[in-house]
């Protein structure tokens, strides 16, 4: 008998069932029916998005995080399933149902957003401890700050014990709105690998709106390489090797929704590879851009093929400062 493969990446974190609709002309006014070409069902959240996105790169993953013993529980973990990610980290929580969002696409603005928090409330630290027993390469954990079991202290912790065992840590933070989120980032980031905020998270975070300024304030606090993302306008990069400005690769936007994690999940896919910094950077982007191309979280994302010849095609700014 094979014994499997054990997922080289740990994807914990926030999980979501996301309805999306196709681009509408306008908000409707009270009372008023607007017409959308589909309503769409879709996983979603960071830990979800970034583990469907890595699958679809061919890299294995196991996700770590919460569903409600609900209809949109099971629909969430048979998505997972069957994009091949491996779902045993998967806890059923009894009280909360399945987190939710309702998200608004308008032609020519950005999104709009009604959210349930649900089981997301009940993610904790010692769910992290049993992800992190596996010893993976790489552990991502996308949507701290919104997610109110990890407390900061236990969480650096947990990240401290696994990098000395050699463990990649990999964070992404959604931000909930104004409030104290440095107080929670002092504790974790000195033992963070890759610390990978958009630009309006970290504006939020530290009161500074320099996408520049920020991913150094960022490398100070101690995390090893910074990435700031900037979504059309690209993203900043600091680490030992490497502080540059990077552009943005040209695609017809269609929904945002994701390409945040996927970006994500493009670097992970790259350090997996073993590929250097810029690459990975150039992985990460692409991936990111196809994301947008379509509505929901996943569906417009390149195989690992798709993306080495869309790299090949286009060029893509890289300024050092």
């Amino acid at each position: 008998m094979t014994t499997p493969t054990k997922p080289p990446v740990v994807c914990a974190g926030v999980i979501v069932a996301d309805h999306l609709c196709t681009p509408i002309s306008h908000l409707p006014t009270a009372g008023e029916l607007v017409h959308s070409e589909e309503l769409i069902l879709n996983i979603g959240g960071c830990a979800a998005n970034a583990a469907v996105v890595l699958s679809k790169l061919g890299v294995g993953s196991t996700v770590c995080g919460r569903v409600g013993d609900d209809f949109f529980g099971r629909y969430v973990a048979e998505t997972l399933a069957s994009h091949g990610v491996d779902s045993r980290g998967l806890s059923i929580d009894h009280s909360r149902a399945t987190s939710q969002s309702l998200i608004v696409n308008v032609r020519g603005e950005d999104r709009r957003f009604i959210h349930s928090f649900g089981a997301n409330g009940g993610f904790s630290v010692d769910e992290i401890d049993r992800a992190l027993a596996t010893r993976p390469k790489v552990f991502y954990l996308g949507g701290l700050l919104i997610l109110p079991g990890l407390d900061p202290e236990g969480l650096a912790g947990r990240f401290a014990g696994a990098s000395a065992d050699g463990v990649t840590i990999v964070l992404d933070v959604a931000i909930p709105g104004p409030g104290d989120h440095l107080r929670h980032l002092r504790h974790v980031l000195p033992f963070v690998d890759v610390f990978l905020p958009n630009t309006d998270e970290a504006t939020l975070i530290l009161g500074e709106p320099d996408p520049t300024r920020q991913a150094l304030a960022f490398r100070d606090l101690g995390a090893k390489t910074v990435v700031v993302t900037r979504g059309e306008r690209g993203s900043i990069v600091v680490s030992d090797t490497m502080r540059a400005r990077l552009g943005a690769y040209p695609i017809d936007y269609v929904d945002g929704t994701g390409g945040g994690d996927s970006f994500d999940a493009g670097y992970i896919a790259g350090l997996i590879e073993g590929l250097p910094e810029l690459e990975c950077l150039k992985l990460a982007s692409a991936v990111g851009a196809s994301c947008v191309r379509a509505v929901g979280t996943t569906a417009g994302i390149f195989t690992r093929e798709e993306a080495a010849r869309f790299i090949e095609a286009h060029e893509i700014a890289v300024e050092p400062f």
